[in-house]
């Protein structure tokens, strides 16, 4: 069996030790249109992993990740690696890990919520449980329990 790698990048950003089948997922939270694209992006999934069995892996050439999307991304894969490359070297590395407070990044289901209602403010949660994810809306207070299902 021949085995094929992803090459390394020069400058961009790899997420590593994301859970095996959840990597669409993540390129579709950092509204990554594979038609709209204008760097590369390789995906690779269900790889092996000394660490996790399997898992998937995503490497985007010339583009490093803000804050809310490095949030949004440990909601679907909470202990996954982000490496911020710069000349073919990790210049930072984070571990992802669930946002006490997520604001912005997700939608609450409840329709009369004043988030919801055309006011100017920002959907806003509260992390309740990591194990398993419970986020509450900070102005309804109800429980947000799908958080995949909720992400902006």
């Amino acid at each position: 069996m021949r085995e094929l790698k992803i090459t390394p990048i020069v400058k961009g950003t790899v997420i590593d030790h994301i859970p095996a089948g959840m990597g669409l997922k993540v390129l579709k939270v950092l509204g990554l249109d594979v038609q709209e694209i204008k760097y590369t992006v390789s995906l690779g999934i269900h790889v092996r992993s000394n660490k996790l069995g399997w898992k998937d892996i995503l490497k985007i050439e010339e583009r490093e990740l803000k804050k809310s999307e490095v949030d949004k991304i440990a909601l679907i894969a909470p202990g996954a690696t982000i490496s911020i490359i710069e000349k073919g070297e990790v210049k930072e590395k984070i571990k992802a890990s669930l946002p006490k407070r997520a604001k912005g990044i997700m939608k609450c289901p409840n329709p009369n919520c004043i988030s919801n209602t055309g006011e100017p403010v920002e959907h806003d949660f509260i992390l309740v449980s990591e194990k398993p994810v419970k986020y509450r809306c900070k102005y309804c207070e109800r429980m947000l329990e799908d958080v995949l299902k909720n992400i902006i």
